[in-house]
């Protein structure tokens, strides 16, 4: 399989085989000021905001006191060399007018060359989330058309390989599949939630060379009882059982060849999954909450056995987990007060990126890991220049 998806084709062949660092990266990023009167290179602008995002940085103004407190070395170690800092402003104007989708195309394309499969495949899950902080405000009350971005997130190694903005939820739909064509997918696995359990979208999956993960829930009830219907008393039941954070999950799934009336290309399996949670807290001590999905894949059973099935389903819930939650929680990013031209989107990639170095690095808490890089100036400036 190649080693780095084709970006943003339509913008100007950015396709990354093995690239080199980061910094050099961002350097193929268009400067949207005009020439003249211009101090400080875009590349510097953003590799320092993205070291004060490492640092726990939620804001302009946030980013502009942290360059500020840099030593003028170590600006000039992420390319910034004028002795004075840029300021809130300059960081405000390069932020929000940079093309966010070049942006999303290099960095994600970076973080691919950085990430492995896993036994052959690399398993990427898709999924929408709407930064509600970016709401405008008008005469009227909120603007309730914030952005929602929707992220390619890597099963194995926690890291974000690609971003898409689309102005409404409604719209998510064709927008995976515009995400999905900026990918090489051939023996790539791709997972999704049931929002996107579509024909056309298993199409694109299939005819790109990848398989799908596709979830069937109530939303698509003729369907649901479709599959509800299958006799799964018949069928072997293989059982995993995880415990942490005071509960107990029991998974159990069954799995069949996909009947000829799934319609959906090269449909393989469908796989009945039970999720038993159990919790153990002294506040909810006994309390038990069953759900009950299925599962339609192209993979078929030597691809995908039940373990590793199992395996693709649970991996897909960490986008929600391993992403969403810490931009919302540790970021703050639905409190953001980030609202114009493209800032919003560029600075959940920056906060995507810093989640996916911080990651390639080994972390597995990663609030601890921004407090720890709060601390030292060099510590995000040192992951920069050897990510």
């Amino acid at each position: 399989m190649p080693s780095s998806p084709t970006v943003a084709p339509a913008r100007a062949g950015l396709q990354l085989r093995r690239a080199g660092g980061l910094l050099e990266v961002l350097e193929r990023l268009p400067d949207p000021r005009r020439t003249r009167g211009v101090r400080h290179r875009v590349a510097g602008i953003v590799a320092v905001a993205l070291t004060a995002v490492l640092a726990g940085a939620r804001s302009y103004a946030a980013i502009a006191s942290w360059a500020a407190d840099l030593t003028a070395e170590q600006r000039a170690q992420v390319g910034l060399t004028r002795p004075v800092a840029p300021d809130a402003s300059t960081f405000r104007r390069v932020l929000a007018g940079l093309d966010a989708v070049v942006l999303d195309g290099l960095v994600g394309a970076f973080v691919w060359t950085r990430t492995a499969t896993v036994e052959g495949r690399r398993v990427i899950a898709l999924d929408g989330k709407t930064v509600r902080g970016a709401r405008a405000t008008t005469d009227a009350g909120p603007d309730q058309s914030a952005p929602h971005l929707v992220a390619a997130f890597d099963h194995a190694s926690g890291t974000v390989l690609g971003q898409l903005a689309i102005a409404a939820k409604s719209n998510e739909i064709p927008t995976v599949r515009t995400v999905l064509a900026t990918f090489e997918l051939t023996g790539v696995v791709v997972s999704v939630d049931a929002m996107h359990t579509q024909t056309d979208t298993a199409a694109a999956i299939i005819g790109g060379g990848g398989d799908y993960v596709f979830t069937v829930k109530a939303n698509q009830p003729t369907l649901y009882a479709a599959c509800k219907r299958l006799p799964w008393r018949d069928v072997p039941t293989h059982t995993y059982v995880h415990k942490g954070h005071g509960r107990r999950v029991r998974r159990t799934i069954k799995v069949l060849a996909a009947p000829a009336w799934i319609t959906f290309t090269g449909a393989a399996q469908i796989a009945q999954i039970r999720r038993t949670v159990t919790r153990g807290s002294k506040t909810r001590a006994g309390k038990t909450t069953v759900e009950v999905v299925y599962v339609i894949t192209s993979a078929d059973h030597r691809a995908a056995p039940p373990r590793v099935l199992a395996a693709w389903i649970q991996g897909h819930w960490g986008i929600e987990n391993r992403l969403h939650w810490i931009r919302d929680v540790d970021s703050d990013e639905d409190r953001s007060q980030v609202r114009t031209g493209h800032g919003p989107q560029v600075m959940a990639t920056l906060r995507n990126t810093a989640i996916s170095l911080l990651r390639l690095a080994g972390a597995t808490n990663i609030a601890e890991a921004l407090r720890h890089h709060a601390r030292q100036p060099d510590r995000p400036i040192n992951l920069l220049l050897t990510s």
